[in-house]
C-alpha cells in the first residue's frame, strides 16, 4: 500500500511534523488540492511557496482550569497554557481539538497557535474562591507548556508563581529542556513537596526525532534536563511515549538505562494513539518519510488496538492488546529490572494550601 502509492509530498515539508493541512476532519472543514499543472504555474508567477510561518493569538478565557472524570489517569485538573504546539509531533494526540475551532490539524494545529497570557490571573482568581478544594493540578496534558513560545511569554513560570505562593502541587509534562528556566521555582516547590516532572523520550536516534517531533529538544537533551531537575532534588518521571511499532521500539531499553543513568525516580511507557484525524497524518507521514515500512507498521498498530487504527476506550486504550503489547510489556518489564528503576508513586501534597490573598488584603500567616 504504502510503496506503491504515487501520490506523496516531495519534498518533506522541513522542520514540521504534519505533511499537509488538508486532512479531513469530522466537522467537514473545507480542504483544497492543487494539481501539480497549477501549483507549477503558480510558482511561475510568484516563485517558491512562503515559508511556514508560526503565528501566535492571545485569547482571554474566563476560566482556565479543565476538569475531568477519566477513570484510568491520575488526574482530575488540567492546565494548558496554549493550544496548539510548536513542537510538530506528528503523532499528538491533541492535534484533534484544532478542528473545534476551524483549523485543520495538520499544519494549522502546529503553525497557528493560541496563547492564554491572563492564565496565572485566573488560577488565582480561582482558587481563591471558598469552595476550592486542591487535587495536583496537570500541565503538559494536552498541549507542552515549554513549547519554543513559553520563551517569550512565560506564561507556564506565572502559573508556577501562583501555585508556589498558594502551596498547590502541580504535575508538569513536557518533551523540552527548557523546563530548566524555572528550576529555581521547581526546587523549591520540590522541597516542599509540591511538584513532580515527567519528560518524554520517543527515541535516542536525532535523526528520526527531527522527522517525528521536529521542534521539540533532542533526546539527548531531554535526558540531560531529567538528570539537572534530578540533582536538585525534583521528583523525575521519563515516559518513554509514545512507542510506535517498527520505528521507535528498538529505542526502549536504550532509553530506561540512559534514564536510569540520571537517576530518575521512575519510568514508564505509553503506545501510540490515533484519534481521529491523527490516523490519516500518521499515515500520511509513514508513506513520506517510511513508505517502505508502512504497511507493517500499521498492522503491528492494528494488532495491538483490536483490528483498528485506535482504541478510545478507557483502561484499554493505554493497555494494547495482543501479542505485540505482551512483548512490549515483557521488554519493558525486563529493561526497568535491568536499569534498578520502578514506577515511583509520587505522593505531593495538599494539605498546605493556602488560598490566595485577593483584594490587596495581605494573608494571615
Amino acid at each position: 500500500m504504502f510503496a506503491a502509492m504515487e501520490k506523496r509530498l516531495e519534498p518533506p515539508i522541513s522542520g514540521r511534523g504534519a505533511q499537509s493541512g488538508t486532512v479531513p476532519t469530522r466537522f467537514g472543514l473545507a480542504t483544497r488540492e492543487q494539481d501539480g499543472d497549477w501549483r507549477d504555474h503558480m510558482e511561475a508567477l510568484d516563485g517558491p511557496p512562503v515559508k511556514l510561518r508560526t503565528r501566535v493569538t492571545e485569547e482571554r478565557p474566563k476560566t482556565i482550569l479543565s476538569f475531568n472524570q477519566s477513570p484510568d489517569i491520575f488526574f482530575d485538573r488540567s492546565i494548558n497554557a496554549y493550544r496548539g504546539c510548536e513542537h510538530g509531533c506528528v503523532y499528538c494526540f491533541a492535534r484533534p481539538t484544532h478542528a473545534y475551532h476551524d483549523l485543520s490539524p495538520g499544519l494549522d494545529f502546529e503553525t497557528q497557535l493560541f496563547a492564554k497570557p491572563n492564565a496565572a490571573e485566573i488560577l488565582r482568581a480561582t482558587l481563591a474562591k471558598p469552595k476550592y478544594r486542591p487535587k495536583p493540578i496537570a500541565m503538559g496534558t494536552n498541549t507542552d507548556p515549554y513549547q519554543p513560545i513559553e520563551r517569550d511569554y512565560r506564561i507556564t513560570r506565572s502559573v508556577l508563581e501562583v501555585c508556589l505562593d498558594t502551596r498547590h502541587p502541580v504535575t508538569i509534562t513536557t518533551k523540552s529542556d527548557r523546563v530548566l528556566d524555572d528550576l529555581d521555582l521547581l526546587a523549591e516547590m520540590a522541597q516542599r513537596r509540591l511538584v513532580a516532572v515527567a519528560i518524554s523520550v520517543t527515541t535516542y536516534d536525532p535523526k528520526l526525532s527531527g522527522k517525528l517531533e521536529p521542534r521539540a529538544a533532542s533526546p539527548a537533551k531531554r535526558l540531560q534536563a531529567l538528570g539537572k531537575l534530578s540533582d536538585a532534588g525534583v521528583p523525575t518521571h521519563c515516559s518513554v511515549a509514545p512507542v510506535i511499532p517498527a520505528i521507535t521500539d528498538e529505542f526502549m531499553e536504550e532509553i530506561v538505562q540512559r534514564a536510569a543513568a540520571m537517576a530518575v525516580d521512575s519510568c514508564g511507557w505509553i503506545p501510540l494513539r490515533l484519534p481521529h484525524e491523527v490516523a490519516p497524518l500518521f499515515r500520511e507521514w509513514l508513506s513520506v518519510h517510511y513508505p517502505e515500512r508502512g504497511d507493517k507498521v500499521m498492522s503491528i498498530v492494528q494488532s495491538i488496538r483490536s483490528g483498528k487504527d485506535n482504541d478510545p476506550n478507557f483502561f484499554s486504550r493505554l493497555r494494547p492488546t495482543g501479542v505485540w503489547g505482551d512483548l512490549f510489556r515483557a521488554r519493558f518489564r525486563l529493561a526497568y529490572k535491568r536499569a534498578g528503576i520502578g514506577k515511583a508513586k509520587f505522593e505531593l501534597d495538599c494539605t498546605a494550601f493556602r488560598p490566595p490573598a485577593v483584594g490587596g488584603q495581605l494573608r494571615l500567616l
